[in-house]
């Protein structure tokens, strides 16, 4: 597979983005949606910050405050045996094994515009800020499928209820419309294709079950975007591959000739992610026609096998122009970068199943 790094790569860094406030820093500026609105290219950067501790032997964790409408900022000490502290990204009381308790960080989503899709200027203030009591932790990995002239932008909401899948609007990215939440927990990697597709919408999700199952691509449909339903189990992980740990949706869904084309991303055991791409049914996206035996994309460039979360390539939005394809990508869990690849190499690259 030909690869076309952009030079400018990282894009997007935590560096280049203001904080929102003065006594938090950003750690993160990673895996945006992607769209275009009046000639520019639109990130819809998730971006991750945390408040600074004076002191090294105390953590902080932000949460909202639905009540005040502010941040509340707990403190931990490391020597509290009541917690875990040895994932930076989490606080997990020890009672609750891996299940996390607090995050170190807030993530919300801020706008970055562009005109020529690699030189982004981004905007001071919060585009999205968490608001209700399922994003008390921030909201996470933006996605967004524009229909005629609205963009409906979907994303992580995070809160101790757990982790689903809630739903906004803009016609100009200034004014936002909320929707509720469309997937409950826990569910997240939602891609809503950008037209009806006989009367119906269809999405995919990734839930994750607790008893049996992994976390897979399941796919679902609505005639509403609100509520979805006749949900069918879409691909699953495969042993001895690329993707045999998880795997979720990626970008939008590319209508071609062949089928539509979903770039997904699938993580190793090993926790090392990479993107393949699965072909569905035009008439019918229930139904894989073909599938990534090796990946399309993985970790290779310094900026992406090094930072907060490294071995990481993570695209939640793409353009298409012509046999283009532009992939944004977050690269380990710490800044925003592009590559662009051949439609027709990717579609030849595909098993038939």
């Amino acid at each position: 597979m030909n690869v076309y790094r952009y030079e400018e790569n990282p894009l997007v860094t935590p560096r280049d983005v203001k904080p929102h406030r003065d006594d938090f820093e950003v750690i993160g500026a990673f895996n945006a949606g992607i769209a275009t609105y009046n000639d520019e290219v639109i990130m819809l950067l998730r971006v991750a910050e945390r408040p600074i501790s004076d002191d090294p032997n105390v953590v902080k964790a932000p949460v909202y405050n639905v009540k005040t409408k502010e941040l509340e900022i707990l403190s931990f000490n490391l020597d509290d045996e009541r917690y875990d502290f040895s994932d930076p990204r989490v606080i997990c009381e020890k009672k609750n094994g891996k299940r996390f308790s607090y995050l170190t960080s807030l993530s919300y989503i801020r706008l970055a515009r562009s005109t020529d899709g690699r030189n982004f200027t981004i905007e001071d203030e919060p585009f999205i800020y968490p608001s209700n009591e399922l994003e008390t932790f921030g909201i996470e990995d933006p996605r967004v499928t524009q229909i005629g002239d609205t963009y409906y932008i979907y994303y992580s909401a995070v809160s101790p209820a757990g982790v689903g899948e809630s739903l906004v609007s803009t016609k100009d990215f200034v004014e936002v419309e909320h929707n509720g939440m469309i997937f409950c927990p826990e569910n997240k990697d939602v891609l809503i294709f950008p037209e009806k597709i006989n009367g119906l919408y269809y999405a995919l999700h990734r839930p994750v079950p607790k008893s049996t199952g992994a976390p897979e691509i399941w796919v679902a449909e609505s005639t509403n975007l609100l509520h979805w339903g006749n949900h069918k189990h879409l691909i699953g992980l495969r042993d001895g591959m690329w993707d045999n740990g998880r795997i979720g949706g990626g970008a939008v869904p590319i209508k071609t000739e062949k089928g539509w084309l979903e770039l997904y991303h699938g993580a190793s055991k090993e926790d090392r992610y990479c993107m393949g791409a699965v072909l569905l049914d035009l008439e019918n996206p229930a139904k894989v026609i073909a599938r990534s035996e090796t990946p399309i994309l993985e970790p290779e460039a310094d900026y992406e096998v090094d930072g907060f979360f490294g071995n990481v390539v993570f695209s939640c939005g793409v353009l298409v122009e012509g046999d283009v394809v532009k992939m944004y990508y977050g690269v380990a869990d710490t800044s925003m970068a592009c590559a662009e690849l051949s439609l027709q190499e990717i579609l030849d690259s595909l098993t038939y199943v």
